[in-house]
């Protein structure tokens, strides 16, 4: 039986869908809008390939996702598609609203329906799952313990206000009409075919192109680090033996600053593509910092440990290194998509910033 991949043309999405196929003859129904962050290209390994099957559409259109589901009767439904950038949120948070917000809405009622109409082997096994942000909790200050899964929900951008929010539906959606969901609340992530609006991919673009790496503020911002491909293991495994309702975060154990996050980086390229002008360090500048932002992130990775025996394979440095190598050898996908939209963007982002 096949199962259905929302988002499954962008970063994490994508990874999940390539790490899938690689592990099980499970085919994947891969629905994506291809907003400007999705991207076909990172799929290209599966173009000749029957087990993927591509559908280009937005979760928020019930009837496709009626039809979808009617015509392929999944196993799970393993939802990805979201807004995801902060800085993007606080731009044009509507956007963010009617994806994250409207779209699980639309989907949690598609899966209830499907779910509702099989029978009672169908209905034991399927799954909905719901992955998002260790973001929802909020800001940690240095002295404060790890995220758990019980912690408070205190979003403090728009873009985690809206993650925040599609959690409470897929809780709500449990136990009220007992939909099987789980969640998963993840940390950074980071790795192949990241939109190089994000630290890291940023950091790495940038700093070959000779532009300024923007720092926000003192750059002393920490979060947990997390590469992607671990994160597509913690969701396999809780889609193979995670409890009916349960949430799980899946963090990397690696509490590092911004900062530091930019040194790593500017001492693998000096080392890897080393430039005759000097240390890529010579480029570092600090910003304005934007509006509202969060301190610290840790997560707690225990119960996801503890329950399904999954643990990170990654140390930051080795997954680091691997990510730089892959940008550095994908340099035609970087270009392919960094595109006049994706210079307004920066311009209008970081240009205003003194």
């Amino acid at each position: 039986m096949p199962i259905l991949v929302t988002g499954g043309a962008g970063f994490i999405g994508s990874n999940f869908v390539l790490d899938w196929l690689t592990q099980s003859d499970e085919p994947v129904i891969n629905l994506d809008r291809l907003t400007y962050a999705g991207n076909q290209e990172n799929l290209a390994s599966l173009a000749n390939d029957p087990r993927h099957i591509f559908v280009q559409g937005d979760i928020c259109d019930r009837a496709l996702v009626d039809a979808i589901l009617q015509q392929n009767q999944p196993r799970a439904i393993i939802h990805f598609a979201a807004e995801s950038h902060v800085d993007r949120s606080i731009h044009g948070p509507s956007a963010f609203m009617r994806t994250n917000i409207d779209g699980t809405f639309t989907l949690l009622e598609a899966a209830r329906d499907h779910w509702r109409n099989l029978n009672e082997a169908g209905k034991r096994w399927f799954r909905f799952h719901h992955v998002s942000t260790d973001e929802v909790y909020g800001s940690l200050t240095s002295d404060q313990a790890p995220f758990t899964e019980t912690s408070l929900y205190q979003p403090n951008s728009p873009y985690s206000a809206s993650k925040a929010a599609s959690d409470h539906l897929v809780r709500a959606w449990h136990h009220t009409y007992g939909l099987p969901v789980t969640t998963s609340n993840c940390s950074n992530n980071y790795g192949p075919f990241q939109f190089p609006e994000k630290l890291i991919p940023l950091m790495i673009t940038h700093a070959l192109a000779g532009k300024p790496l923007p720092i926000y503020g003192d750059g002393q911002q920490i979060r947990d680090w997390l590469y992607v491909t671990d994160h597509c293991a913690a969701i396999r495994r809780i889609l193979e033996d995670g409890r009916v309702g349960a949430v799980y975060n899946v963090g990397g154990w690696n509490e590092l600053t911004n900062i530091d996050i930019v040194a790593q980086v500017v001492a693998l390229l000096d080392e890897l593509r080393p430039n005759p002008a000097g240390s890529y360090a010579r480029l570092i500048t600090h910003v304005t910092d934007r509006p509202g932002h969060d301190r610290r992130y840790a997560i707690d990775a225990r119960k996801i440990e503890q329950e399904l025996g999954w643990r990170p394979m990654e140390t930051f440095a080795t997954g680091l290194r691997k990510t730089v190598l892959w940008y550095l050898d994908h340099q035609d996908w970087v270009g392919r998509i960094t595109s006049g939209e994706y210079r307004q963007w920066i311009d209008q982002n970081y240009g205003a910033r003194p």
